[in-house]
């Protein structure tokens, strides 16, 4: 329920920037000796931002669940390009894990949090195992919420940081039925709410030295499909679903282009870039709801 604005909101709308002093600006992808933390990193997207922030300079942190995937990725990246790589074995469906990896996000060497980390379980709604879905909602969720808060403060404080949210394409499909679709009911919610929580963190700093984008790719080349997620897929080995998709290299590569040039909302295969325009007019559109007459559709009569 909305009501007139308060004291509170009256003097947030007036209080000064207190980023204005830095501009608006993209994050410098170079890493100057500074460290990256990557979740999800055994595998897929994760695993190639892992490699590609690799070859621009940084140092890493890898968090997953597959203790000798990561450290086979560790191994390489360290034969090739000479990095300090370190490996986080942590399930981020465990608040203990959770907790754990928020300590090196708040390292003071950490200019750029990947939050990749995500399972899906799809599924029939009503047919969902509850701990399945609680599941759900700890790792895409309340762990990339707690490691963004985690990092923010000293990257603030430093000058230095940018925070990326990986979402999906499906948080913009609500209306879309499943089949060919999958029962995405949890999933898509939480990607939703990974839209809303950057884009709405991006405005609460606008202006300051930390970006933060969220990266909604759509259907992408990897083992994502191949488990719900209850479970890694097993074996040392990655594997690709058979449903094809973009490359995961091009998400990345469209990632990275994006902090560049200071974009929240990136959608690595959208060719109209005026799309995003559009959906903040149509999200205004909506708030002129946000007033104290009621709609006349409500007051007329039922037929």
């Amino acid at each position: 329920m909305h009501g007139p604005p308060s004291k509170v909101v009256h003097a947030a709308l007036e209080r000064p920037n207190r980023w204005a002093d830095w501009g608006n600006m993209g994050f410098q992808i170079e890493a100057h000796g500074a460290r990256a933390v990557v979740t999800g990193a055994s595998s897929g997207i994760g695993g190639l931002y892992a490699r590609r922030l690799a070859e621009l300079g940084w140092n890493l942190t890898l968090v997953a669940r597959r203790t000798e995937r990561l450290e086979d990725l560790a191994q390489a990246i360290r034969s090739d390009h000479g990095r300090d790589v370190r490996t986080v074995t942590a399930d981020l469906g465990r608040q203990d894990d959770t907790e754990r990896v928020c300590g090196h996000v708040a390292e003071d060497d950490v200019a750029l949090l990947v939050n990749n980390a995500g399972i899906n379980g799809y599924g029939h709604f009503e047919e969902v195992d509850p701990a399945l879905a609680h599941q759900v909602l700890a790792v895409n969720v309340v762990a990339p919420t707690l490691l963004s808060r985690a990092a923010l403060p000293g990257m603030l404080a430093r000058g230095r940081g940018a925070v990326v949210n990986v979402a999906s394409l499906l948080a913009f499909a609500g209306a879309v039925a499943p089949d060919p679709l999958p029962y995405r009911v949890t999933y898509a919610g939480t990607k939703g709410y990974l839209v809303t929580f950057t884009r709405t963190l991006a405005s609460e700093l606008a202006g300051a030295p930390v970006q933060v984008q969220v990266l909604c790719p759509g259907l992408t080349e990897t083992e994502f499909h191949l488990t719900t997620g209850a479970e890694p897929v097993p074996g040392r080995q990655e594997r690709v679903h058979e449903d094809g998709g973009m490359n995961a290299g091009d998400v990345v590569t469209a990632s990275l282009r994006g902090l560049t040039d200071g974009e929240v909302l990136c959608v690595p295969g959208l060719a109209d870039p005026q799309a995003a325009e559009r959906l903040v007019q149509a999200e205004a559109e909506l708030r002129q709801g946000s007033r104290p007459v009621l709609a006349q559709r409500y007051r007329d009569p039922v037929d």
